[in-house]
């Protein structure tokens, strides 16, 4: 969407805090012994006292609150009975919807100790994103924010997926623009707008380059890679990126 009015912008705004206060409780939760299904309970009763509707749920009829991944999964991972260990690489992707606008976040971290890799290119994840968004400007090509994502997955010795994307949101939870690439594709690239909302998520692999459906209709795995995405929601202004997903203190 182009968000052009006062009500657009508390709007998104809105629903952008109450999805990085979810984002946060759920990090804050995941502890070694607690489930992912523990873990997206709370969500749920965290959407509900927020008068918020979780989008997976909403919209795709998604059978969870929110996707957690785990170690191999990387994307859309469902909530189930898999228990949280010591030094998993943990995802937690929080999307939903208040008043008809929508805001979509994500973030990977490792539980507790963990590989300093995986640490690493948790942190290489949230650089890629902020180096990024700053070409996210008016009249800007979108192609730009994937050429500087994927540059800098490679100067910290990663590489990034390449079919998964960011994209467009706001008055759903996928809209134009279809993709926000994480590397330099310009097959269909245009220009950013002032008031265009989208979703900038950086997923920083190991080794592969590609996911796959494993099999239950939701989850994308890698066979031999780890991936650490960073996710935010972002309205594009002639005065930077407006990011509201983002919670006092980040």
């Amino acid at each position: 969407m182009i968000a052009k009015t006062p009500e657009d912008f508390n709007g998104l705004k809105e629903i952008g805090r109450i999805c990085a206060a979810i984002r946060d409780e759920l990090v804050e939760s995941t502890k070694p012994g607690i489930t992912t299904k523990e873990l997206d309970e709370m969500a749920g009763k965290l959407f509900e006292k927020a008068g918020a509707i979780s989008a997976p749920k909403g919209e795709y009829d998604f059978p969870g609150y929110t996707c957690i991944s785990v170690n191999e999964e990387v994307a859309h991972g469902i909530p189930g009975n898999r228990v949280i260990q010591e030094g998993d690489l943990v995802n937690i992707d929080v999307s939903g919807s208040k008043n008809g606008y929508f805001a979509d976040t994500g973030i990977s971290f490792v539980v507790g100790e963990g590989d300093d890799v995986l640490k690493n290119m948790c942190q290489v994840a949230k650089e890629a994103f902020d180096e990024g968004i700053k070409k996210a400007k008016p009249g800007a090509k979108k192609s730009r924010i994937g050429k500087v994502v994927y540059q800098t997955a490679r100067k910290h010795g990663f590489t990034v997926i390449k079919n998964l994307t960011g994209h467009g949101i706001g008055r759903t939870i996928h809209e134009e623009p279809e993709y926000i690439f994480n590397y330099y594709e310009t097959d269909g690239d245009e220009l950013l707008k002032e008031g265009m909302v989208i979703a900038v998520e950086p997923f920083i692999s190991t080794l592969e380059e590609e996911v796959f459906e494993k099999g239950d209709g939701w989850t994308y795995v890698t066979e031999k890679s780890f991936v650490a995405q960073y996710e935010h929601t972002i309205i594009v202004t002639k005065d930077g990126p407006i990011i509201i997903t983002l919670n006092e203190g980040e």
